[in-house]
């Protein structure tokens, strides 16, 4: 049996069909290859179509505002790849002049752009015997050569990368890649590996001494750290007071609402109390009310967010506070759990692919 060849005649009885599998457009493949980092295809499927058909070169995409780049990223989470795409776009203008670059070489210069996504996009697009290696490539790796190496330790990704150079169909590596990485995907899957039905079977080294579950082996995740916030509500009705979030936090540069965090969890109404609060919002704390409370989980944070809507603006406005029309929240960024609340509480749908 040869691994390879079995694995791409299973790929090509049994692959998805994809609008970046009908190109070999390099900035169409590089779109569909940053918005899927950590996204599943049915999620990230309706963003790569908005992205394509609002920015359909990487020319318009450079020309774009980070508001407006991350106004259509909202909802798919990590913000810094929508950062660093722009930043991306705007170096193959001054660097390429407008024309996305293809080899391995040339990728691994931009913002973004790691071993990984380089020799994805160069494979994809100029078939350069570059081994791609991905959670799903590590996975079929890990499984069928029994390899305990942590796959997220410095020595674990130097083995599995060495392996999968060795492996790669210098001929074919496009089509190569692409199979290992749908294998995984689809067949190889993390829980429930439909083995089946797989054509490797046979050869796998998981599967011959039972260690499907247990492979591939990955070190501990980060500790999760709790924070809280409190958000104040302020709105005539036609406009809004928001707050710009530094560069140096969560959501940087995004839009959310005025808050106050405390160290550790406070009931609401508590806060209202606080002197960091009187001293901004002075009377109108008297009239505030308190909208609820919600659980939003990030990466390697975990947030409790209360919302209280005031009556009187405050008395005085903090340098990252303004006033913006409600009809105009559409065009600023926000985070998800932000948008939700503002969307209920206006009762009508902002500009976001996740939710339209």
């Amino acid at each position: 049996m040869n691994f390879n060849e079995e694995i791409i005649r299973w790929y090509q009885a049994n692959k998805r069909d994809l609008p970046w599998r009908h190109t070999t457009n390099p900035y169409i493949i590089w779109l569909s290859e940053i918005i899927l980092q950590q996204t599943r295809v049915e999620q990230g499927l309706p963003y790569f179509h908005r992205f394509a058909e609002r920015f359909p070169t990487v020319r318009d995409f450079a020309a774009a505002s980070e508001d407006e780049i991350l106004t259509l990223w909202q909802g798919l989470g990590y913000y810094s790849r929508g950062r660093n795409m722009l930043v991306t776009a705007r170096l193959v203008m001054e660097l390429y002049q407008g024309e996305f670059p293809k080899q391995h070489a040339d990728l691994i210069r931009l913002k973004g752009i790691g071993e990984y996504t380089a020799a994805a996009i160069a494979s994809f697009s100029a078939n350069e015997a570059k081994a791609v290696v991905d959670g799903n490539v590590y996975r079929v790796l890990a499984r069928y050569f029994g390899i305990a190496e942590p796959i997220n330790s410095t020595p674990g990704k130097k083995v599995f990368q060495q392996l999968a150079d060795e492996l790669l169909n210098q001929q074919t590596p496009g089509l190569h890649n692409q199979a290992m990485m749908e294998f995984g995907a689809m067949l190889c899957k993390p829980k429930n590996p439909d083995c089946k039905t797989c054509p490797v079977r046979e050869g796998c080294a998981a599967f011959a001494t039972r260690q499907v579950n247990s492979l591939p082996v990955k070190l501990k995740k980060l500790k999760v750290k709790e924070r809280f916030f409190t958000y104040f509500l302020y709105t005539d009705g036609h406009h809004i007071l928001m707050n710009r979030r530094n560069a140096d936090d969560i959501w940087a540069n995004m839009c959310d609402l005025p808050l106050i965090e405390t160290p550790g969890e406070i009931n609401p109404y508590e806060v209202l109390h606080l002197k960091e609060t009187v001293d901004c919002f002075g009377e109108a704390v008297k009239t505030a009310e308190v909208l609820g409370t919600h659980k939003h989980v990030l990466t390697h944070r975990k947030l409790k967010v209360s919302f209280v809507r005031l009556e009187h603006p405050p008395i005085k406005l903090k340098e990252q506070w303004f006033y913006i029309e409600v009809e105009n929240l559409k065009k600023i960024a926000m985070p998800q759990i932000i948008f939700i609340f503002l969307t209920k509480f206006f009762k009508f749908k902002l500009n976001s692919p996740f939710y339209n």
